[in-house]
């Protein structure tokens, strides 16, 4: 098959590489008809995640037919068509029976593209493919399918729920890109008094007001009224920088929530100096996808607006155009890039 080989900081390539096979009675071989970018696929690529190893297939979230089941696989069959969720989930050890399969024991957890062959190839194999795969639904477009890989659910779990937004909130998002502008999305479901989203790019800016904030800038007027004043109920970190978490601190009002999402490559600053009598919880967090299902009937009832996240496709041989297009999100306009199979 073929598929994106990483070599090293900085280098990976549409590659040759061998067949996936069922290895485990668990597992399932899928055929990957669409898959996407991460922004955790460019860390990868600059180095900040010294487990994966030269010669690992990228990506961690696809949408395709199930090609062949193992023998202890009892909930799907070839031909099926499931979404790939980007975490693998054993489901039995304790952390998975808590629903955090993000912390599984078991073998599980962030390993797809991580430490293991991933999904941005012709075939991926699946670990744990009866808790780690849904079912897509015949009349569900596979550009709405794939952002319930992890976008959709990384948006709610990380950001909207541990952030505890609730109805009247001041909620401000730090960082437009993908995850971000979903996170907007999903806080709506819970009528916040206003979103306000923060960004340095004015394009991305723009598709924030298009999803829902009700306000959207650069840093400046808006947070600093925030923080000399009642300060935000919610802020959710979705950027990855530094200055992001520190903008974030600033804007929360005492007792308020920071969750953060975004994957940090650097190290960020915790300003205690200035937080220690404000009573603010920060949260963090491995997305875990238990939520899926519940997000999937959301958005095959319309209740997830989330059409305009996909801003690029291409076919899945040119990988590394998209890659190209999507970390340069903020002159391209890149929100999500998907690949489908010709």
């Amino acid at each position: 098959m073929r598929a994106l080989v990483y070599h090293g900081p900085a280098q990976a390539s549409w590659d040759t590489a061998p067949d996936p096979s069922i290895e485990e009675a668990t597992d399932a071989v899928v055929r990957i008809d669409a898959a996407t970018i991460c922004g955790s696929d460019l860390h990868i690529l600059r180095g900040d995640l010294a487990e994966v190893k030269p010669g690992t297939v990228l990506g961690h979230e696809a949408v395709g037919e199930v090609m062949e089941v193992g023998s202890e696989v009892h909930h799907l069959r070839p031909g099926d068509q499931v979404i790939v969720s980007s975490v693998s989930a054993c489901g039995h050890c304790q952390s998975c029976r808590d629903g955090m399969h993000g912390q599984c024991h078991g073998g599980g957890g962030w390993i797809l593209g991580s430490l293991i062959n991933g999904t941005q190839a012709e075939f991926v194999r699946v670990p744990f493919a009866d808790f780690s795969t849904h079912r897509r639904p015949w009349n569900l477009a596979l550009d709405d399918a794939i952002l319930l890989a992890e976008v959709l659910p990384t948006a709610y779990e990380v950001g909207v729920r541990n952030g505890h937004v609730s109805p009247g909130d001041t909620v401000v998002v730090v960082g437009a890109g993908p995850v971000g502008l979903a996170t907007v999305v999903v806080a709506r479901l819970y009528s916040p008094r206003r979103i306000i989203v923060v960004d340095l790019s004015a394009a991305r800016l723009e598709a924030a007001v298009r999803v829902g904030a009700d306000a959207a800038e650069l840093p400046g007027k808006l947070i600093a009224e925030l923080s000399e004043g009642p300060g935000a109920d919610v802020v959710i970190e979705a950027s990855g920088e530094p200055d992001g978490f520190v903008l974030g601190t600033r804007a929360v009002r005492a007792g308020g929530h920071i969750a953060n999402i975004g994957t940090h490559g650097k190290p960020a600053t915790l300003h205690l100096e200035s937080l220690w009598r404000k009573n603010v919880t920060i949260s963090t967090g491995q997305v875990d996808t238990s939520s899926t299902p519940w997000l999937l009937e959301l958005l095959r009832n319309g209740r997830l607006p989330i059409s305009q996240l996909v801003t690029h496709t291409f076919p899945l041989d040119r990988m590394q155009d998209a890659y190209e297009v999507f970390s340069h999100g903020a002159t391209t306009g890149a929100l999500k890039v998907v690949l489908h199979r010709e």
